[in-house]
């Protein structure tokens, strides 16, 4: 069922060891084949220079939850120092540009912001064209081009009337298709979206309510493809894993292991270790973590070391996953943020170490509060390599 929606039964936590394959050449896919011709409602345009979108930010260390601001200063004069935008509808893409700041997308109108670390205002850059957000649809992804210093390049899971597409685009620019005629439905759109250290982007997929499509090899739904900068299958495929019903996101932990949320045939959340090849969901290969109903509606993922965190929608937290050398749960995850912002979604973890979260309190099933929805950075309790909490 759609990340919208929280009637899932409740169910206990359970860790199981899959056949783990961390080395670096799991991921590294190289060469690319031909089969894919962008089609659609975005026609191919010239990509205009990205416009300037502010100097150079200097980041500071993020607050601490809990930790009271100095007196006197900024912080407590303008409420929570964690929280850096408010007032946005449904933010739910974000990427980390390389100046610090983040551009963070919303869900249902396509808008892109720029968000600081030092909570000046956000600024409004541009606002995608075509994005549909019936059902649990909508712009869902973003991701930083790897060589963006030279193209000033993103990249965007977006819901169109028609299909879930990449497009790429400077800010301020045209979009362009870059991977179209993945399947489209009410529910399970997917909207995973990563750059491996090789170029490799990485699509997370979404069954699009139909669990048959995750398991035939000649659709683009339920899946995790590997496709370069133009769309053209990288390595194998362009499929990379299969069996999932809806990857919402996707992160790199120890190893460049790549991981995947995704939504359990039983209806709770899945954290997966991605094998190239390999099938998930029921009779697949077992998950990393399931998550119970009541603590996941998985919709965020970052990795740094051997700690996996992940942003819970029905849970009201992120969810931070310590994992031992072979990839396995140590013990059950720490709760972070636990019911102080609403429901969480993306996350992102910046140079300095701190955590961006979005909330999505407007989504048709939060409670929002005043200044909802909005973006927070946080100093994560295993910053430092000490233990999560």
């Amino acid at each position: 069922m759609g990340r919208r929606t929280t009637a899932r039964g409740t169910r206990r936590w359970a860790t199981t060891r899959p056949a783990l394959t961390v080395a670096l050449g799991c991921l590294l896919l190289a060469g690319c084949g031909g089969g894919y011709e962008p089609a659609g409602p975005f026609r191919e345009q010239a990509e205009n220079p990205p416009p300037q979108v502010g100097p150079p930010v200097e980041s500071s260390p993020a607050p601490v939850p809990g930790e009271p601001s100095t007196p006197g200063s900024q912080d407590e004069q303008e409420g929570d120092p964690a929280v850096v935008a408010t007032d946005l509808a449904v933010p739910t893409g974000i990427a980390l540009l390389p100046d610090g700041t983040a551009v963070v997308g919303e869900r249902d109108t396509g808008r892109l912001l720029q968000v600081f670390p030092d909570r000046s205002p956000a600024q409004e850059l541009m606002t995608l064209p075509g994005v549909d957000s019936t059902g649990d649809g909508g712009l869902l992804g973003l991701a930083v081009s790897p060589t963006f210093a030279e193209d000033g390049l993103l990249y965007a899971y977006v819901s169109t009337a028609t299909d879930n597409r990449v497009v790429r685009f400077p800010l301020g620019g045209t979009p362009n298709p870059v991977l179209t005629g993945i399947p489209r439905g009410e529910v399970h759109n997917g909207g995973g979206l990563l750059f491996g250290l090789d170029g490799t982007l990485f699509v997370g997929t979404g069954d699009a309510g139909d669990p048959a499509l995750a398991a035939d090899p000649a659709s683009l739904a339920g899946k995790v493809l590997a496709v370069d900068v133009f769309g053209q299958p990288a390595g194998a495929g362009p499929v990379y894993t299969s069996g999932h019903s809806d990857v919402t996101a996707l992160c790199t932990g120890d190893g460049e292991q790549l991981y995947a949320t995704d939504e359990a045939p039983t209806g709770a959340d899945e954290l997966n270790a991605l094998q190239a090849g390999s099938s998930y969901g029921s009779g697949g290969t077992a998950p990393v973590l399931t998550v119970p109903a009541d603590e996941g509606g998985l919709g965020g993922c970052a990795a740094a070391g051997p700690y996996v965190f992940l942003g819970a929608l029905d849970g009201q937290r992120v969810l931070i996953v310590e994992l031992d050398g072979a990839g396995v749960p140590v013990e059950e995850p720490e709760p972070f943020l636990a019911e102080e912002y609403g429901r969480l979604r993306s996350l992102a973890l910046d140079a300095q170490g701190a955590l961006w979260v979005t909330t999505s309190n407007r989504d048709g099933v939060g409670t929002p509060v005043e200044d909802d929805d909005r973006v927070l950075r946080v100093q994560p309790p295993s910053a430092g390599g000490g233990s999560p909490l």
